[in-house]
């Protein structure tokens, strides 16, 4: 099977041609790096394809960045949105199946639990609304081509040398400031990005749109623990809420007069003292039989 992979060096991408690979499937991938078979960047022109392709991966994003600047939102629809029609503009030749990465963050959420494929699309930061956007574009354009279209709306990546929050939460515990709020009961979604890539050749083919996660969605508390053993450090403290709560509150003021985010917040409090979950159930009925991240530490603490 001949696929073209974009995204190849991040840190899903990378699983997925590891995958790729062990399947013997014979791989292109866009890139502005000089490891990519095809060296462009999609956010600004539409890429040269001289090959028909089976398969498209469509990996490449921007995420973990919070846009301070209107030039930095515009940066989300740049890559998110203008690269993806960019990837779909250069396929001369429509593949049979087209597999689009996407995220939670299109249900535009702070809290909630048990959360399906059929929730509202009610994001407006620029993340999860460049994504709404590329989703909606990459299913109408399967349509008009007759190519089957995956999106899989994924939470928080796990594996080795993570990026973004989980990488965050690692280096706090290593240097000791990190703490929990009240029992740091609050569970979250997430999943390995391995188990991810394995799935893609098993659900390319049925199409259609999938919350992945690895079911148990681990509590802060089991995961700092967790993190805190793997490193031989002393569990990390528990701060009661109303304390973080009055730091939450004037970090609202200090942000209000200065202009600038502050790391705690009213929001942040909100997303850091309540779950965030989704369910899987479709995707389980297809195959879907991810890993517990709490119950396979090495596999994201080998560092």
């Amino acid at each position: 099977m001949k696929v073209l992979v974009t995204g190849a060096s991040g840190f899903l991408g990378k699983h997925v041609i590891q995958e790729l690979e062990r399947l013997q499937y014979d791989i292109d991938t866009i890139g502005r790096g000089d490891t990519a078979t095809i060296t462009t960047n999609i956010s600004k022109e539409v890429p040269i394809l001289s090959t028909a392709y089976d398969l498209v991966i469509h990996v490449a994003g921007k995420a973990h960045v919070v846009p301070k600047t209107e030039a930095e939102k515009k940066e989300f629809y740049d890559v998110n949105l203008t690269g993806t029609q960019n990837v779909l503009e250069a396929l001369q030749n429509a593949p049979a199946y087209f597999v689009f990465i996407s995220t939670v963050s299109v249900y535009g959420l702070d809290f909630g639990d048990n959360i399906s494929e059929d929730a509202p699309l009610n994001a407006v930061e620029p993340y999860g609304k460049s994504k709404i956007m590329a989703e909606k574009m990459v299913t109408e354009w399967g349509k008009a081509h007759n190519t089957t279209t995956t999106i899989l709306r994924l939470p928080l990546l796990f594996g080795i040398n993570p990026p973004g929050n989980l990488k965050s939460m690692i280096n706090a515990i290593q240097k000791k400031y990190y703490f929990n709020i009240g029992k740091g009961d609050v569970r979250k979604s997430m999943v390995f990005a391995s188990d991810v890539a394995a799935f893609i050749p098993e659900i390319m083919k049925k199409g259609g749109i999938y919350n992945l996660t690895d079911g148990y969605h681990p509590s802060f508390k089991e995961l700092s623990d967790r993190i805190a053993a793997f490193h031989k450090l002393k569990k990390p403290i528990s701060i009661p809420h109303f304390i973080v709560w009055c730091m939450a509150i004037a970090g609202e003021v200090i942000q209000k007069v200065t202009r600038k985010k502050m790391p705690i917040n009213k929001r942040q409090f909100t997303k850091m003292t309540k779950p965030l979950t989704f369910n899987d159930k479709k995707a389980r009925s297809l195959g879907w039989n991810p890993k517990s991240i709490i119950n396979h530490p090495k596999d994201w603490l080998n560092l």
